[in-house]
This record gives C-alpha cells, sequence and structure tokens, in this order.
C-alpha cells in the first residue's frame, strides 16, 4: 500500500456500499438491545455474514460470535472486533432513525461500529485480497465492561487465536474522517464499587440512641476524596467519583444503614490497585469512628487498555498510507474505559485507536448522552482502515 496524499482508491471502490450500510446502521439504530439480550443483533450480522461465504460459531457470552474467511495457503491470523450493545439511556436525538425502544438506544455509536466492521466484511468476502485467515469478532455487552472477559472465558483465544488484533471507536468532538492513536496506556481501568454502612436506627429526636450511617456517609464522602490529592502521585491519572448516596426516606427517622456507589479510574496496574485498597480501608475505618460497620464490595473491573507500540505504529501507518497522514493524529489517553482491554490484556499483540465523528450537532454531541448519533460519514473511511490492515498484514507473498 504505497503513501497517498489524498483519500485513496479504496474509498472509491466502497462508494458504491455506502447507501446499503447507512440504511443498515439506521436499522440496527432503531432496533437497539442492552448488554446480553442483542438477539436481533447477533442474527442479523450472523445471517449477513453467512451470506458472504463467512463460517460462524455463535454463542460466545451468549450473544457474541465469530465469523472466519480463510483465503490462499498463508497461516497468518488477524482479529478485528466491533461491540454490538446499546445503553440504558432514552434518546433524544428526533431523528428519523431514532431509537423505537423508550429508554434503550445507541448513545455509544456500538451501531456504527458494528457497521463498519460489516462493511469491511464484505468487501473482503467479495474481493479477497488477502492470503491468510481473518476473524470478525462481534462481542455482546462491553458497556457492561465484562462482554469481552466473558468471550476470552468461554475460549475465545484458545479457538480463534489472532497473531494480531484490532479495534476502534468513534469520538465526538475530533472532525469526522480523522484518526487519533496512542501508544501504551490509553483508555484507564473501571472498577465499580458498592460500599454499604450498616448502623443503628432509631427516632430523629433521640440520636444518641442510635449510630447514624448518614453522618458517616458524609464524611465518608468527603474522606474517599483525599485518595487521590494525598496517596497518589500528582502524576500519574487517578479519578474516584462517588456517583450515588442513598440512605433513608423520612426526615424524623435515622435509618439503619448507608449505600454509596464509586467508579475508579486509573492508568497503571499498580495505582488501581493502590487506590482499591486505600478505598476499603478509608471505608472501614470511617465507619467504625462513627460506631458503624462498612461492607465494601468489588461488583466489576476492567484494566488499562493497553496499546502494543507495534501494532499502533502498524495501524498509524496503514491510515497514513490510506488518507493521508495529515489525517493521523496523536492522541490523548482517556479516562474513559473500554473492555476491549480484556482482549488486549489476554493478547497483547494489538491496539485500539478512534476515529473522528465530528464537531457539530448530534455527532459532536458527547457519548452517553440522549443527544448523540453515530456519524455515517465514518462508515467507509472506518471499514476502509479493517480492510487495510488486512489487506497489507496478509499481503500475499511476492
Amino acid at each position: 500500500m504505497k503513501e497517498a496524499a489524498t483519500v485513496s482508491t479504496l474509498l472509491k471502490d466502497l462508494a458504491s456500499f455506502k447507501d446499503e450500510f447507512v440504511a443498515l446502521r439506521h436499522d440496527l439504530h432503531t432496533h437497539p438491545e442492552l448488554g446480553f439480550d442483542e438477539k436481533r443483533t447477533s442474527d442479523m450480522v450472523a445471517e449477513k455474514l453467512q451470506s458472504w461465504g463467512y463460517t460462524i460459531e455463535r454463542g460466545f457470552a451468549g450473544t457474541g460470535l465469530v465469523a472466519t474467511l480463510r483465503n490462499g495457503t498463508s497461516n497468518k491470523v488477524i482479529g478485528l472486533r466491533a461491540e454490538m450493545d446499546a445503553l440504558p439511556i432514552l434518546e433524544k436525538t428526533g431523528l428519523p432513525w431514532q431509537s423505537a425502544q423508550s429508554g434503550v438506544s445507541h448513545m455509544c455509536g456500538h451501531d456504527g461500529h458494528t457497521t463498519m466492521l460489516l462493511c469491511a466484511a464484505r468487501y473482503l468476502a467479495e474481493k479477497k485480497p488477502f492470503d491468510g485467515i481473518l476473524h470478525l469478532i462481534f462481542q455482546p455487552a462491553e458497556e457492561l465492561l465484562c462482554g469481552g472477559s466473558r468471550m476470552i472465558d468461554d475460549g475465545l483465544f484458545k479457538k480463534y487465536p489472532c497473531d494480531i488484533l484490532f479495534a476502534q471507536h468513534n469520538m465526538p468532538g475530533f472532525p469526522s474522517g480523522n484518526f487519533y492513536f496512542h501508544k501504551n496506556a490509553s483508555m484507564a481501568s473501571s472498577d465499580t464499587v458498592r460500599i454499604t454502612l450498616k448502623g443503628t436506627g432509631g427516632h430523629g429526636a433521640f440520636p444518641q440512641k442510635s449510630h447514624d450511617p448518614v453522618v458517616a456517609s458524609a464524611q465518608l464522602v468527603l474522606a474517599l476524596q483525599s485518595i487521590v490529592s494525598r496517596n497518589v502521585d500528582p502524576f500519574a491519572p487517578a479519578v474516584v467519583t462517588i456517583g450515588a448516596l442513598n440512605s433513608g426516606s423520612a426526615a424524623n427517622v435515622i435509618p439503619d444503614k448507608a449505600e454509596l456507589l464509586l467508579s475508579i479510574r486509573t492508568m497503571t496496574d499498580e495505582i488501581r490497585q493502590l487506590v482499591l485498597k486505600r478505598v476499603s480501608d478509608i471505608a472501614t475505618n470511617t465507619a467504625a469512628a462513627h460506631d458503624c460497620a462498612a461492607v465494601v464490595e468489588h461488583l466489576n473491573g476492567s484494566p488499562v487498555l493497553v496499546n502494543d507500540g507495534k501494532a499502533i505504529d502498524f495501524a498509524r501507518s496503514t491510515a497514513a498510507a490510506l488518507f493521508g497522514a495529515d489525517h493521523c493524529h496523536d492522541s490523548p489517553p482517556f479516562m474513559g474505559s473500554e473492555d476491549f482491554a480484556f482482549m488486549l490484556q489476554a493478547h497483547p499483540n494489538g491496539c485500539y485507536w478512534f476515529i473522528g465523528n465530528g464537531t457539530e450537532g448530534c455527532n459532536g454531541t458527547p457519548l452517553h448522552n440522549g443527544g448523540f448519533d453515530f456519524n455515517d460519514d465514518n462508515i467507509l473511511p472506518g471499514a476502509a482502515l479493517f480492510i487495510g490492515l488486512v489487506e497489507r498484514y496478509l499481503a500475499p507473498a511476492a
């Protein structure tokens, strides 16, 4: 693939696919499904891939699937991944293809990611411009930060080992058709923790006869904020957010318990373990200071997403050859999380990058917001980069 200063011939070849895959993306958007319930989506993906000649294995993490296409004689293997699930968010875009299911919507663009990979899949099946083995991974429940790990537990990489692995995600606020790459730690770990403070309830007029978990929880909220400011190196990014605090229901009743829900983000495993330990220690000791008890539960978590340096260089140089180096940029690390991190942890030779979703209107609206929409103009460029990676990595021997 030679260097090009303008959009490559590949995009011109894909132009005839645009209407078909825009319509497919709109259909997926209108019919969103939450994690592990992507039955219609999984059925549609499997049906199309089978019609194009892929062999399919379904049932990974329930609704996940792997599609395989072999061509030529090489045993080199490349894997491409997209996620299929939606979010429990009410859509407010008012677009003609708006979600038909109230309170469920594709406010992260997974409908677009699935469409980009399907578009690439069709082209690769028709043209077969490679020598080797192609695995396409369609994953459920990314938003639950466990679909990827469950696919691995179900034998994903034992059954379908890959030499190299790639995935991409849209990013609102960045110009459409531009690509953003970051080496090493690219996205934060994510841990959800529930802290239950157990006290002794009673009448609000006689607080001395109770052990008040509300007061303990108020102290705990403030104490937890000292972790980042006083325990973590100032040059090591970390976030401790208390997203929910629930206790009691009446003004004159001291409840017997209070519950906090925390989201914890870090960029290294060392800092992650430090923060989790400090959360537990501070919760236990703060509760004890108020004659209460603390129960700390780790509900779920995903590791730091770490991009392999050689893989990210390979993806960036491929994008530069297709679109020009001026459309390829350094990306900052993000404190958001992505459970593709599990796949890169199990399979370190791979990487993840961003494609700009646009800066205006629905395309520029932040992810996980009811006003967001995936940019249809990214379907062909995203598919083209997937195709370019396959063509280049599985290039026939000279």
